[in-house]
């Protein structure tokens, strides 16, 4: 027998429910979005549709209808649909839900569909609890998570699925969930007569940044809030729509991929000399709360990776960004970053600082070769065992460069690390003073470098054109 007041409980919790909550489409054709996978024909809709959903993971920022894809789902199975969101589940929850699963398919016949919400909250030990009852059919899993599932679900719970990802929803995306909002006479606004602009509907969805979600709760906002006029109706213009969303929400995890993706493009701008991307990218994240210290120490990593020796000012620029800004503070302190930035996106750029783990290669993976006496410390054992015997001072040589001296390994000579960029900033003068240097010298060894050289150079400019 149904209980009066479970049922007068429900009823109440959806008339109170967020705008976003009610308005959540009820039938494929309401859903915005997403053509790539829903269009009619795709693999998605077809098995939605024929009741034929498999295990699925969907992936996609927030607001872009995981959830509601979900509930789709569940509306048109015939399967049990049983829901767990996992920041809220443990092991105990699973455990039961596997368990009345298990039952319902012994008793009734019937499968389950378990769906879990931010799976990606989920630890190791959940997910592998999770894994052979998806793998015997006990259920059939859907995850929702904002995460790279590659990254944040367990190979062998994806591998197991199918991954969807679904994409931040466009302006007309947008534009159709607040007319249907406003149209709904049963769970929207339909009933009441409320008339916005065309301006502040486009505020509102600007400002959604392709987040559904976003859009209907300052929608709700500015509807719930604003009085009724002398004619009744609830008028919203773009000062109101400006106050419902009093900042742009720009998507960004500061542990998630919206932080990885980000300071990717941050560094590939920078890389490609680009300012005014870099200075985009670096506003949205300096908007977004990254922390400032973080961002100063990646330029200080790129001052000596991607500039280099072109520009050895460079370091020191981003070094002397990051030590002002621990006096400086923000928000003065974004005139630090926004220097720092420029200067790297428009300085000349070189990663010959890369023959270091040339080096370190040659060192992981060669035998250790002995080191010359000559440049042994001759303080100790020189009379005894000759060390430093033969080592030409350059001090003593013409433009301090002593002719035909080798500082590497007999079983070295002729092995090259370091190529100088071309034509790159200072480094093109490094590069013309060891040509001259090299040049000089008629010692074999030398010559085998300098060959060498000549063919690291081409190597690593193929590299950079890949």
């Amino acid at each position: 027998m149904p209980d009066l007041f479970d049922e007068a409980a429900a009823e109440e919790r959806t008339e109170q429910a967020p705008l976003a909550d009610r308005v959540r489409p009820r039938v494929l054709e309401d859903f915005a979005g997403q053509e790539h996978i829903l269009g009619e024909g795709k693999l998605l809709r077809r098995a939605i549709e024929a009741d034929r959903v498999q295990s699925v993971l969907f992936y996609g920022p927030p607001g872009t209808g995981k959830t509601t894809l979900a509930r789709l789902i569940a509306r048109r199975t015939e399967a049990h649909f049983t829901t767990l969101n996992a920041v809220l589940a443990g092991k105990n929850d699973i455990r039961e839900a596997i368990h009345q699963a298990q039952d319902r398919q012994k008793l009734h016949g019937q499968r389950t569909i378990l769906f879990v919400d931010e799976v990606h909250r989920f630890n190791k030990a959940q997910q592998d609890a999770l894994l052979p009852h998806v793998e015997d059919g006990t259920v059939t899993f859907i995850g929702a998570t904002t995460e790279n599932p590659y990254f944040e679900v367990i190979g062998a719970l994806v591998s197991r699925s199918r991954v969807f990802e679904l994409e931040t929803l466009s302006e007309e995306d947008l534009r159709g969930v607040a007319r249907r909002a406003l149209s709904d006479n049963e769970r929207g606004y339909g009933d009441r007569p409320v008339e916005i602009t065309a301006d502040a509907l486009n505020h509102l969805i600007s400002t959604a940044n392709g987040d559904a979600r976003s859009l209907l709760n300052a929608l709700e906002l500015a509807v719930e809030t604003t009085p009724t006029g002398a004619d009744g109706a609830v008028e919203i213009d773009l000062a109101v729509a400006e106050d419902s969303i009093q900042q742009r929400a720009v998507l960004y995890d500061r542990d998630g991929d919206a932080h990885f993706d980000t300071i990717s493009a941050f560094i590939k701008s920078l890389r490609g000399s680009d300012p005014d991307a870099a200075l985009y990218w670096l506003a949205r994240m300096v908007y977004a709360g990254e922390d400032a210290r973080f961002l100063l120490r990646r330029m200080c990593i790129f001052a000596a990776e991607d500039v280099g020796l072109a520009d050895p000012r460079a370091l020191q620029v981003a070094q002397s960004a990051a030590d002002a800004f621990d006096r400086v503070g923000m928000p003065e302190g974004q005139f630090l970053l926004a220097e720092c930035c420029l200067y790297l996106a428009t300085a000349p750029k070189s990663n010959s600082t890369f023959a270091y783990f040339d080096a370190l290669k040659h060192v992981e993976n060669e035998q250790t070769t002995d080191m010359p006496d000559k440049l042994k410390d001759a303080s100790r054992d020189k009379e005894g065992l000759g060390h430093g015997e033969g080592y030409k001072y350059p001090h003593a040589y013409r433009e301090g460069y002593a002719q035909g001296e080798q500082y590497l390994p007999a079983e070295m000579q002729g092995l090259y690390f370091y190529a100088p960029s071309e034509g790159q900033g200072y480094e093109q003068e490094i590069a013309e003073r060891l040509e001259k240097w090299r040049a000089r010298d008629a010692s074999e060894g030398v010559a085998k470098r300098a060959q060498r050289y000549a063919e690291k150079a081409d190597e690593r400019r193929t590299n950079d054109e890949t």
